[in-house]
């Protein structure tokens, strides 16, 4: 998954402070293959396990976590963090799928993680967002203070949007805040070079579906061609339903061109029988056909096959 990097590689550069925190050596051999078999000598697993906190075998599939777990004492460094995490805003039946992605935040520095919290409620993120955020982008209190400024910065310079927007955007997708930055970078640049978007259209685009930002330049670019120069889609339409790109280029083509036998293909606003880029995606089949193609589903499955 495209935030499911920890710090320690996510990093274009990284702080002495988090330097510091990345284990360098096992600190403890793990004789076995499974944490599992280390649960009744752990009585930090045992808790986390009664807990129903995680899932050990995906924990055992993240780096370094498996022994860094089993040097933990719960009293002492585990206890404290659950309650942090709580407090943040992280519900009971979230910790277990939070904690299996992100085991590191147990050996983290209390002061530090509640620092990075109180520069989110700094730059005025409300308790519910910051919880929201936590939750959905698991590394993200990982991060540095300096990192999380630089990230926020960022976005708002290249894309040149409010602070106010700058926040809404990375409520709706954190790991923007998480992960790497060079795939953004990319995309800015093919939205704007590549597919010839101005820079007020990429950031009317990247506000609306900020998906775009993290999406395959592939398929990006095989959608734009589609739309823009088989469907005849000019790029204002297209800043204007951006969510068209969040779709699979196959379910745009069928029922274009669904549209075009029925000779309905109408994309002009101008024109009475004009179909919105949203109806034409957003619609379940069923709905698609009665509403917007004026014909039946059967149809719709027959003209499929002879494609």
């Amino acid at each position: 998954d495209w935030d499911d990097i920890p710090p320690s590689s996510a990093l274009e550069e990284i702080s002495e402070e988090e330097a510091v925190q990345i284990i360098a050596e096992p600190i403890l051999p793990l004789q076995s293959s499974t944490l599992r078999d280390y649960v009744d000598h752990s009585e930090t697993l045992t808790k986390l396990v009664h807990l129903g906190v995680f899932n050990l075998s995906q924990v055992e599939k993240r780096q370094k976590a498996g022994q860094l777990l089993l040097t933990l004492d719960f009293e002492k460094d585990v206890r404290k963090i659950l309650l942090f995490l709580k407090d943040v805003g992280v519900e009971d039946n979230q910790l277990g799928p939070f904690l299996t992605k992100n085991p590191y935040i147990l050996a983290e520095d209390l002061e530090a993680l509640e620092t990075r919290v109180a520069y989110l409620k700094s730059k005025k993120f409300g308790k519910a967002e910051i919880a929201q955020m936590v939750s959905r982008a698991p590394y993200l209190l990982l991060f540095s203070v300096e990192r999380l400024d630089n990230r926020l910065g960022f976005f708002k310079n290249e894309l040149g949007l409010s602070v106010k927007k700058t926040k809404d955007l990375v409520i709706r997708l954190p790991r923007l805040l998480t992960g790497k930055l060079e795939p953004v970078k990319e995309n800015l640049q093919v939205c704007q070079i590549e597919l010839g978007f101005q820079r007020n259209e990429i950031q009317q685009i990247v506000f609306k579906t900020p998906k775009i930002l993290t999406a395959s330049k592939k398929r990006l670019k095989q959608t734009f061609d589609y739309l823009h120069n088989i469907m005849g889609i000019p790029h204002h339409m297209l800043t204007r339903f951006p969510q068209v790109f969040n779709s699979k280029l196959l379910r745009i083509k069928e029922r274009h061109m669904f549209l075009r036998f029925l000779g309905r293909a109408q994309y002009d606003p101008a024109q009475p029988s004009y179909i919105s880029l949203d109806q034409l995606v957003s619609l379940p089949d069923e709905v698609f056909c009665t509403e917007i193609a004026k014909a039946s589903i059967q149809d719709f499955e027959k003209f499929l096959k002879t494609l």
